[in-house]
């Protein structure tokens, strides 16, 4: 039973300001009415003891753990730097701001 057809989506397209040609609208009803049953196919399968899912397939984090490793010594790290100043990075004022 179909339960899209060319009339309803010559309605639709004209709410929506869309101009079709006869033979757009008479496939659209086609292809509008296949994805209504496909919904209403899913929605009867869909039951209350089949949990919702964002994916079909379980993910899992396949990032490694945070190890806490050897860092460098701040004065090395500074003087790499263009300008610091009291064990900071220095640099330009953009804002306009008094410092």
């Amino acid at each position: 039973m179909s339960t899209i057809n060319a009339d309803e989506v010559a309605r639709l397209a004209a709410l929506a300001r869309i101009d079709l040609t006869p033979e757009e609208t008479d496939r659209l009803a086609g292809d509008l009415d296949v994805i209504v049953q496909a919904v209403a196919q899913v929605s009867e399968i869909a039951g209350d003891d089949v949990p919702a899912t964002s994916h079909p397939i379980p993910l899992t984090n396949v990032l490694r753990d945070d190890v806490v490793g050897q860092t460098l010594p701040l004065e090395d790290i500074l003087a790499q730097a263009p300008d610091a100043e009291d064990g900071q990075f220095a640099v330009p004022q953009i804002l306009g701001e008094d410092s």
